[in-house]
C-alpha cells in the first residue's frame, strides 16, 4: 500500500523557519519526481517545488530564494525547508509524487503551516 506521509507542520512566527519531511512508503522513490504543494484557505492548490531522482529542482517564483527542497533517496523522504515565512505561506502543505511515463501518481493527506505572529 503507497503512503506519503508529511509531518513538520506547525505555527511559527514570521520571519521563522520549518522543515517539511514526506515519507513515501510503497513506492520504488527513484522512479517518482516528488513535489510540494500548498493550498491556502479559499485558494487554489498551488506547486511550491519539485525535485526528480536526479536531483533536479524548480520553484514557484513566490518561494524561490526562501525555500529548498532536497530529497534522501536511501530514506525514501523528500523535504521542504522553509526560511523567512511570511503570512503568505500560511496553508496545508500536501507531498506528491508522480511517475510520468506509468502515469502513477499519490498524494499525501498534508500538513498545516500557520504563520502568525
Amino acid at each position: 500500500q503507497v503512503q506519503l506521509a508529511e509531518s513538520g507542520g506547525a505555527l511559527v512566527q514570521p520571519g521563522r523557519s520549518l522543515r517539511l519531511s514526506c515519507a513515501a512508503l510503497g513506492i520504488i522513490f527513484n522512479n517518482y519526481r516528488m513535489r510540494w504543494y500548498r493550498q491556502a484557505p479559499g485558494k487554489e492548490r498551488e506547486l511550491v517545488a519539485s525535485i526528480t531522482s536526479s536531483g533536479k529542482i524548480d520553484y514557484a517564483d513566490s518561494v524561490s530564494g526562501r525555500f529548498t527542497i532536497s530529497r534522501d533517496n536511501a530514506k525514501n523522504t523528500v523535504y521542504l525547508q522553509m526560511n523567512s515565512l511570511n503570512s503568505e505561506d500560511t496553508a496545508v502543505y500536501y507531498c506528491n509524487a508522480r511517475w510520468e511515463s506509468e502515469r502513477r501518481e499519490y498524494w499525501g493527506r498534508g500538513t498545516q503551516v500557520t504563520v502568525s505572529s
